[in-house]
């Protein structure tokens, strides 16, 4: 018997958050050493799984299949393709920076009319979120990937609700009033996805007598299992809604800007960079891998979707006066890049929606944990309280601006690479839609520049004039994902090399081939 290599991956934040959580009360640093050590060591076995997997090798690798629920068809079922290794491992490279960036954000506070807060739990939740959402990438049994994908809103609905952002705490009741709505509104949303998407798993499993999505593929590419056609597109719409709603995709993205705006900057990020990615991951392994037919009929709405996304989200990150909710719609615009790319259906549009799901979740990162900072400096989240901090804390001007071009995809960057593959394969196939989506470029460089020139140049507000600079502990979280920005703006490959083989498997599931161009290359 194999390693289990999946399960342990997966096991070790979800020990590491049982173990910070049964830490004494007194000692809440220790809870955070633990906390931190625990996400590293997740990272050295994501690492290790990266390492093993094979490009050119199976579609599914590392595998592991054991007899869970026999009497209904259910099995504990793993195993990863390329397009799951690099957001496995994006998870787990963020994790550790999100610990680090939170590292006081659960401390009591000193004023006498706080309640207190409970830091190992805080810990706690965030580990157990990033077991959830290795376990939702790994799993290629419907019903399991099921249980984890609903089981993660649960540790997300405390991290919003009980550890809303420092610039309103302080015995603030319309504040508290606030972070409950916002994590209220989260667990309806995304509550509702789910069980419309639990009908549609029943479906599938009357329809295929099974829950494997190996099995069921299989099947349908060697043609013993058919679907009749509104069958089909019954089960698609389940499952799609459930994703659309976490991804989010415009109409269901409303609780977004909410539970960003109320979270605190790190959970934040995970709730963006990496919890939002299941959906969008979700909708190339499942949605096109389940229902190839369905998912080219949907495909028209679902651009338009996508499209109104990309546009509706940058207009509305332009006019923001709160730091933070400008970049949960920023946001809310790039899913509609990635959704875009998915449902272009070409190799490049969907390489490119890989790419930037990562890409996206690296420049998130940067740029709401760098805002966190100042945020947590001045005490308020709007922009207009804000001006002159370059003069007074330069490298915390510079990591922000840094975080920002990345965030409007900057050439040299990152994001530029994989928002320039979605439009490519976009121009390949719906040329309209394409240049339609360029609009989201445009905008970008206006709200990003716009929030960099309010807040960073002009004089120096007196509230800010005394504002310290970047320190260590926060440097070493920014630093990186910097690092890491500009290295994947210059070289890609790496991540291409891992998800262009996966991407071709969904291609040949959804019986497409990218469109021949119309004048043929000189020779």
């Amino acid at each position: 018997m194999s390693f289990p290599l999946l399960t342990v991956t997966a096991a070790l934040p979800a020990i590491g958050a049982i173990a910070t959580a049964a830490v004494p009360a007194a000692r809440r640093t220790a809870a955070k050493w633990l906390a931190l050590l625990f996400s590293l060591a997740t990272l050295v076995l994501a690492a290790i799984v990266m390492i093993r997997f094979e490009p050119g090798g199976d579609r599914y690798q590392l595998t592991e299949s054991h007899s869970w629920i026999s009497d209904f068809g259910v099995r504990y079922e793993l195993g990863v393709d390329g397009i799951a290794v690099v957001l496995i491992g994006l998870t787990a490279l963020l994790i550790p920076f999100i610990i680090l960036a939170g590292w006081h954000d659960a401390d009591p506070l000193e004023d006498s009319n706080s309640r207190w807060r409970p830091t190992q739990g805080f810990f706690a939740l965030i580990l157990s979120v990033e077991a959830m959402v290795i376990l939702s990438f790994e799993a290629t049994d419907i019903f399991l990937f099921y249980i984890f994908f609903e089981a993660m809103l649960i540790p997300m609905y405390f991290l919003i609700g009980g550890f809303g952002d420092r610039a309103h705490e302080g015995g603030d009741k319309a504040a508290a009033t606030q972070r409950s709505y916002a994590a209220v509104k989260f667990l309806l949303y995304n509550l509702a996805g789910g069980l419309i998407m639990l009908a549609a798993v029943v479906g599938i499993y009357v329809v295929a007598g099974s829950f494997s999505l190996q099995e069921i593929t299989a099947a349908r590419a060697s043609g013993s299992l058919e679907m009749a056609t509104n069958t089909e597109r019954l089960l698609f719409l389940g499952f799609f809604f459930a994703f659309a709603v976490k991804a989010p995709l415009w109409p269901l993205h409303t609780w977004l800007p909410n539970a960003m705006g109320e979270a605190t900057a790190p959970v934040a990020v995970l709730i963006t960079a990496v919890v939002d990615k299941v959906g969008t991951f979700a909708m190339l392994r499942f949605c096109l891998g389940l229902f190839p037919e369905a998912s080219k009929w949907a495909t028209p709405v679902v651009l338009v979707l996508a499209l109104v996304s990309i546009v509706y989200g940058a207009l509305l990150a332009v006019g923001q006066r709160d730091m933070k909710r400008l970049v949960a719609y920023a946001s809310i615009s790039h899913f509609g890049f990635i959704v875009l790319g998915i449902f272009a259906m070409t190799s490049q549009g969907q390489s490119g929606a890989t790419l930037y799901m990562v890409n996206h979740g690296i420049s998130t990162a940067a740029l709401m944990l760098v805002a966190g900072f100042l945020i947590s400096r001045r005490g308020s989240r709007l922009i207009a309280d804000y001006g002159g901090v370059q003069k007074v804390a330069p490298v915390l001007a510079g990591t922000f601006l840094i975080g920002g071009l990345a965030t409007l995809s900057l050439p040299g960057l990152a994001p530029f690479v994989s928002e320039f593959l979605v439009l490519v394969g976009t121009f390949a196939r719906y040329p309209v839609a394409g240049i339609i989506a360029t609009l989201g470029i445009v905008l970008a460089a206006l709200y990003v520049l716009v929030l960099y020139q309010r807040t960073m140049t002009g004089p120096v507000k007196p509230e800010v004039s005394t504002m310290p600079d970047l320190r260590v502990r926060e440097l070493a979280v920014v630093a990186p994902l910097i690092a890491l920005l500009i290295f994947l703006g210059v070289f890609p490959k790496p991540l291409t090399d891992i998800v262009n083989p996966a991407v071709q498997h969904t291609m040949s599931d959804v019986q497409q081939k990218d469109p021949k161009p119309e004048v043929e290359a000189a020779k």
